[in-house]
């Protein structure tokens, strides 16, 4: 008679093939998964984006109605000190010292007037009661001096300030160390005397006093090159070519829905605004401006 042996304890295991077979297809999900994530990140971002510049255009609706007129964007002041659209927006905003805008400014790089007068002093009770705002919300405002930003600032002055997109996914070499900030926002005023829009399908001239937007109100910031990586710089940069800020600035501005031969760009009554978008680059497919494609 056969003697049958109960083996009792043993436990079942999964196989060295069983378990590389799982680690396998969640591999496969993982890689299937990621991109979709990112999409998710990128489109949840640019949402957070479009939301920012619509509290900066109502911010800007309220300085036209208070002042007749939106805030200058030059890439200078009256002394043709360097102060570019970005600065002078922020200054709009949140004031130049973020205690709320004085309406005896003049847009200065220094915070005085045109004459130099000490426009801004945060010491005097009267002129703070004098300001206007801020607009903006400091907690929401993104507002950071570009020493914080980038690591030479010249020939802009440190301490200017300028609002950042919400991308804080690239850590900026500013001079307080490495920090996750956001890129500047780009303004530019229109001039509602231009009356051409230079793209590569009509040509036209850079710079020509015709034109109803001037890249160069913010080309000396673009040309500081990329906060985040000293080696490298912005597709947008006028140093690249003249046929370069056309493909990326007047190119997407330009307003398809308008067929006239001069060209014609989107909200060529009132102002752009442009954020360097998720790669932190002017000049690129992901840049998003305050306009709906």
């Amino acid at each position: 008679m056969r003697t049958v042996i109960k083996q009792f304890g043993r436990k079942k295991a999964f196989t060295i093939i069983e378990l590389l077979t799982v680690m396998s297809v969640i591999v496969i999900l993982i890689s299937l998964l990621v991109p979709s994530l990112n999409r998710v990140r990128q489109f949840a971002r640019s949402v957070r984006q479009h939301a920012q510049f619509h509290s900066i255009d109502v911010a800007m609706e309220l300085f036209q109605t208070e002042f007749d007129g939106y805030p200058n964007s030059g890439e200078e002041d009256a002394d043709s000190t360097s102060y570019c659209g970005a600065m002078k927006l922020a200054e709009a905003m949140v004031g130049w010292d973020l205690l709320g805008f004085h309406p005896d400014s003049d847009f200065m790089a220094d915070g005085d007037d045109a004459v130099g007068t000490t426009v801004y002093d945060n010491a005097d009770t009267d002129n703070l009661r004098a300001r206007k705002g801020p607009y903006l919300q400091l907690n929401n405002a993104n507002a950071y001096a570009m020493e914080n930003i980038y690591a030479a600032t010249t020939p802009f002055g440190p301490n200017s300030f300028v609002l950042c997109d919400v991308y804080t996914n690239t850590t900026n070499l500013g001079n307080y160390g490495a920090r996750k900030l956001g890129m500047p926002i780009l303004y530019y005023k229109a001039k509602t005397s231009g009356t051409t829009n230079p793209t590569t399908t009509n040509g036209g001239t850079i710079g020509a006093t015709s034109n109803i937007y001037n890249y160069a109100d913010n080309d000396e910031l673009v040309g500081l090159g990329v906060s985040f990586d000293t080696d490298a710089n912005h597709p947008m940069d006028s140093a690249n070519g003249a046929s370069d800020v056309i493909t990326y600035f007047y190119d997407k501005i330009n307003d398809d829905k308008i067929n006239i031969a001069n060209g014609r760009p989107r909200k060529s009554d009132s102002y752009i605004l442009l954020s360097a978008g998720y790669d932190g680059l002017y000049g690129t497919p992901d840049d998003i401006y305050n306009f709906s494609d």
